[in-house]
């Protein structure tokens, strides 16, 4: 509760209204001020003082105009409120220090000599000291306001700022999500149902037993439709395309065989790597080599796919290569991203990805990364 009356009135002293009002007050207490003396003074005296509290009413659009109007008063006779109101409304609005040294000497100076008279000798020193503290104080408290606005204003930028930047960091490691779950999905999740479609297919065709057969279709379908649903997906979650790895525990080189003997392809495994890499090869390694059985398997049906994973102390070299088909392929969908993904993950590494047709209708693929043992 305590807080939110500070609140309030903060809000209330920014609207239009409230500012109406204040200059309204200021005015009548700098007219309540001179009322007192204005049957006493001349016709010229009485003009230049109304016109000084009428000056005040434009303090905020234009405060130098203020100033230059509530001067002439205070030369012919003391106006102690409307002079540093003005003073203090310039001080406000300017941040040149020369401008508001030369306001205040000229406040100085009139209040010191009303009625261009020096005060006499005796009071010359409390005088002093009185013009003095007259004119320095509404600029001190016109600076301070001022710098205390400036810095409110800049405190709230830096608040802003810092939500942006949160704001900002959090679309990032969702976006850092969306990307890493869409590999995943790729990686894992298309290279085990095309595997599915094509176990079901192979099925579908060599089955004697009708039923059999037709199981096989409905699954081989059920499977078709998965991965072009799981391809939309993926290009939807990678729309926003960040780069990143998963952070989540995956296979590694041990599972090459059990990867290459699940496939379904007539492939020849050849490893020799070291025991030490790093995590992150060692998942490059087994994404690589899934990448391109799949491939092998979409593309080149009945092909020998040869596989081979070698490393020596500067680098990792991945190369899978399949001959031509010598079935006929079933139609799978493809999302199109697993080279994409496979380069990205070989860049981040440091390394590069080749792909290109052999001749007689085969293809070759091969991924060269720096080696990084795990101690490194």
């Amino acid at each position: 509760m305590t807080r939110l009356v500070p609140r309030a009135v903060e809000r209330l002293s920014g609207t239009r209204g409230f500012a109406v009002v204040v200059d309204l007050t200021l005015a009548a207490a700098a007219f309540i001020d001179v009322a007192v003396s204005i049957p006493s003074w001349s016709t010229i005296e009485t003009a230049l003082a109304l016109i000084a509290v009428a000056g005040l009413l434009v303090r905020r659009r234009l405060p130098w105009v203020s100033f230059a109007l509530v001067l002439p008063g205070l030369v012919v006779d003391s106006m102690t409120i409307a002079a540093p109101i003005a003073l203090y409304s310039v001080a406000v609005r300017t941040r040149r220090i020369p401008l508001l040294v030369v306001a205040g000497a000229v406040t100085f100076g009139c209040f010191l000599l009303p009625d261009w008279q020096l005060p006499a000798m005796d009071f010359l020193a409390p005088a002093l000291l009185y013009a003095l503290m007259y004119a320095a104080t509404p600029i001190a408290l016109g600076a301070l306001v001022r710098t205390h606005r400036e810095l409110s204003d800049r405190v709230a930028e830096l608040s802003l700022a810092r939500e942006t930047e949160r704001a900002r960091e959090r679309q990032d490691v969702l976006r850092r999500e969306r990307v890493r779950i869409s590999r995943e999905m790729h990686d894992v999740v298309s290279h085990q149902v095309s595997l599915v479609a094509v176990q079901a297919g192979a099925l579908q065709v060599s089955s004697p037993d009708p039923e059999s057969r037709r199981i096989a279709g409905v699954i081989r379908s059920l499977a078709v439709r998965t991965l072009d649903e799981l391809r939309q997906m993926v290009g939807v979650l990678r729309a926003d395309g960040a780069r990143t790895d998963s952070a989540e525990p995956q296979p590694t080189v041990d599972d090459l065989p059990r990867l290459v003997r699940e496939s379904g392809l007539e492939a020849e495994l050849d490893i020799s790597l070291p025991t030490d890499l790093a995590p992150p090869l060692q998942r490059a390694v087994y994404r690589t080599v899934q990448e391109g059985l799949t491939n092998a398997r979409k593309h080149a049906p009945g092909a020998r796919v040869q596989v081979t994973a070698t490393a020596d102390t500067a680098a990792i070299d991945i190369v899978i290569e399949n001959d031509a088909a010598t079935e006929r392929g079933i139609h799978l969908p493809s999302s199109g991203t697993g080279l994409l993904g496979l380069r990205e993950r070989a860049e981040l590494l440091g390394g590069h990805l080749d792909a290109a047709a052999r001749s007689g209708g085969g293809y070759r693929l091969r991924v060269t990364i720096p080696r990084r043992d795990s101690e490194h």
